[in-house]
């Protein structure tokens, strides 16, 4: 149904000219050096620095078209000293009969060691190639000095979810070289599930989509439906080991008794369980996950009972150890209760794998070395310490999409009333501040 075409599609759509490439337009609109040095010819060495699938690769090959110079990539995963200096006398050969120019593209430069790093350096001195390099690594700690200073670092950054997108329908209606001759099918809802998964990645993306065209023609279809996205989008979900419903009723029993304020009826399921031959460190963790879900910070003592309890399960053993269990339990359902944390816990949880690997907002980045300080890692943070009342009133912590997001909603119940009460004045103090 679909013509065999064996190049996968990742490779296919990597694009051909500077106007087809997708993102990094902090550093590839006119102004900006990149951009200039890429329109204009003019060559330097340099280091590609972002994650997977930013097109690293890809503007090492645009660099060196746009040049006119030869293109010669090797991988540091592959590759030696042995192989640098092949690819050394390669270049000077092109040099003296062809007169071109040549970029040695590195990829994964990060895991030459240094004295394979220091082999580039006389190459690059004498003009002989022109040293790129692409990482996924932090230049500073990755990288020797006498590298850095002679190449300029070029930070890329994850592709945004409209990025992916375009990305996506390019491939989808490209005749050429992606999907355009299958007329494949595939609504918006589904492109934003495979752009959400993509984390940033086109490469993934485009692999990902690829193997969604591959099951629709396995089922005869050219449709990418919620079906197909669920199979190639989600993993298998882990089990935990199979011991019976009757076994997992009474572990729910006991945590929603706890739940409950029941003291009673948790020490009577708890002592089903132990009669019954349950393992005793698996009823320990189930005792301190109920101490941080249902009580929290109403009580932060609870979380410390539980944790002694089951160290003590472990050093007196079986029956004595039970007894330690057992007063856990009762603490547990005696206490104020707070599902707060647990909440707010699963409240991010959810704007994390929905939101992308978002950047951490420049003035909050470590900026222990001078590149990094050049790019202003750090800069204007406000140390909380030298505030009133020890607080930086107004100052955000979020990535910038994310500002102002409230997740932790205390109870009025146990010490949360004291946590709500300083959680509410500082906030006022945020109020005033604007």
């Amino acid at each position: 149904m679909f013509e065999d075409l064996t190049q996968p599609l990742a490779d296919r759509m990597r694009p051909a000219t500077l106007d087809d490439y997708v993102g990094q337009q902090h550093v590839l609109k006119p102004g900006k050096p990149l951009y200039e040095s890429i329109v204009s010819g003019r060559l330097h060495s340099m280091i590609f620095w972002g994650p997977p699938g930013t097109g690293k690769t890809t503007l090492a090959r645009l660099v060196a078209h746009q040049s006119d110079a030869e293109f010669m990539p090797i991988s540091a995963v592959l590759a030696g000293v042995k192989e640098i200096r092949a690819a050394v006398a390669e270049a000077r050969k092109i040099q003296q009969q062809q007169h071109r120019r040549t970029i040695l593209f590195v990829d994964e430069v990060h895991r030459f060691n240094k004295s394979q790093q220091d082999a580039f350096l006389p190459h690059v001195e004498d003009g002989t190639v022109y040293f790129v390099g692409a990482t996924t690594e932090n230049p500073s700690f990755a990288l020797n000095n006498a590298l850095l200073s002679r190449a300029r670092v070029y930070v890329l950054n994850a592709l945004t979810p409209d990025d992916l997108l375009g990305v996506l329908n390019k491939a989808l209606t490209d005749p050429d070289r992606g999907l355009g001759k299958r007329a494949v099918e595939m609504d918006d809802s589904i492109k934003q599930q495979f752009a959400q998964a993509a984390d940033g990645d086109a490469r993934r993306l485009l692999n990902l989509l690829e193997i969604a065209v591959e099951l629709a023609a396995a089922n005869d279809s050219r449709v990418l439906d919620e079906k197909i996205a669920r199979e190639v989008l989600t993993g298998g979900v882990r089990r935990f080991d199979n011991q019976g419903e009757e076994f997992y009723n009474q572990i729910s029993a006991l945590h929603k008794s706890v739940r409950g304020s029941s003291p009673d009826a948790s020490l009577y399921w708890l002592c089903r369980m132990i009669d019954a031959g349950c393992d005793l460190t698996y009823l320990s963790r189930r005792i301190v996950r109920m101490a941080s879900e249902d009580i929290g910070n109403a009580d932060p003592r609870a979380l410390q009972i539980a944790v002694n309890a089951w160290e003590t399960q472990e050093r007196l053993g079986s029956p004595e150890g039970e007894l330690a269990l057992a007063q856990a339990v009762v603490y547990l359902a005696c206490a104020p209760k707070s599902n707060a944390v647990y909440m707010a816990y699963n409240a991010a949880m959810r704007d994390v794998r929905s939101s992308g690997s978002l950047g951490v907002p420049v003035h909050l980045r470590n900026a222990p070395t001078k590149l990094m300080k050049s790019l202003d890692y750090g800069k204007a943070y406000r140390y909380a310490h030298d505030e009133p009342e020890a607080y930086a009133a107004g100052e955000n912590y979020f990535p910038d999409k994310l500002a102002g997001t409230r997740y932790y909603q205390p109870v009025d119940r146990g010490l949360e009333i004291k946590i709500k009460e300083k959680l509410r004045h500082l906030q006022e103090l945020d109020r005033r501040s604007k």
